[in-house]
């Protein structure tokens, strides 16, 4: 059994490093590094925070050069698809294999850390390009939405109305939005973790209010995602094409 704890923040110096801090059946505390930066800390059942954040204070150093060394490290050259058994595929910030198996109804799943595809035939590459496909863009439609949702509340002092949503495919923005109320989010937003969606769309949010990069804008920011920056830099690490 594990129990989400949300995001939790310790300053090292100068350096505030955050993480998610999940609860579990386990007899030590573990702290593990994602390619994105992203920090995940779990700890055992009964552990009080001020003791999770002494040892994640000591392994401080550790983390912020594992974080360098990530946002260091060369893009990886984006292959091409042959849909078969083996292949990583994103969603939400977390890595999935591939794993094809037929079957006469069709459809995808979501494993632990698997996506399985059933298609009639295993061999029949473009039909699971489609499936695949048309379940991303059911995912985001659906999460995106959600995230909106969620989101909106965060702005609601701005006295804005709630815009209109549109999804696709953008080769070099993660969202953007209209002067006529319209915020638009590139659907490869769900390769990458719920938090960095959320940073975005509440971006566009703040575009509603002030529709350029004005120190107005960023105030909006301030006051709706204090850490708005770090997840900017997390996300300007990954490839938007």
């Amino acid at each position: 059994m594990k129990i989400l704890a949300g995001e939790q923040s310790v300053t090292y110096g100068t350096t505030a490093i955050q993480y998610e801090l999940v609860y579990s059946k386990r007899k030590t505390l573990g702290i593990r590094i994602y390619p994105d930066g992203r920090v995940s800390v779990t700890a055992p059942m009964g552990l009080s925070r001020a003791e999770i954040e002494t040892i994640v204070l000591k392994r401080a150093d550790w983390i912020v050069r594992h974080q360098k060394k990530f946002q260091a490290a060369p893009r990886p050259i984006t292959l091409l698809r042959r849909y078969v058994n083996g292949e990583i595929y994103q969603y939400l910030g977390q890595p999935h294999t591939l794993c094809v198996a037929e079957d006469r109804r069709e459809r995808v799943e979501l494993g632990d850390h698997v996506l399985n595809v059933f298609v009639a035939q295993a061999r029949n590459t473009k039909r699971i390009a489609s499936l695949i496909d048309h379940w991303y863009r059911t995912q985001a439609e659906q999460i995106f939405t959600a995230r909106l949702a969620a989101c909106f509340p965060r702005v609601s002092f701005m006295a804005v109305p709630m815009p209109i949503l549109t999804i696709r495919t953008m080769k070099t923005r993660w969202g953007s939005c209209s002067s006529k109320g319209r915020v638009t989010l590139n659907r490869k937003l769900l390769h990458v973790s719920e938090d960095l969606i959320d940073y975005v769309i509440l971006h566009e949010l703040c575009h509603l209010k002030e529709l350029n990069h004005s120190p107005r804008f960023y105030a909006l920011m301030d006051r709706v995602l204090p850490h708005w920056r770090e997840c900017r830099k997390r996300l300007n690490a990954m490839r938007v094409g």
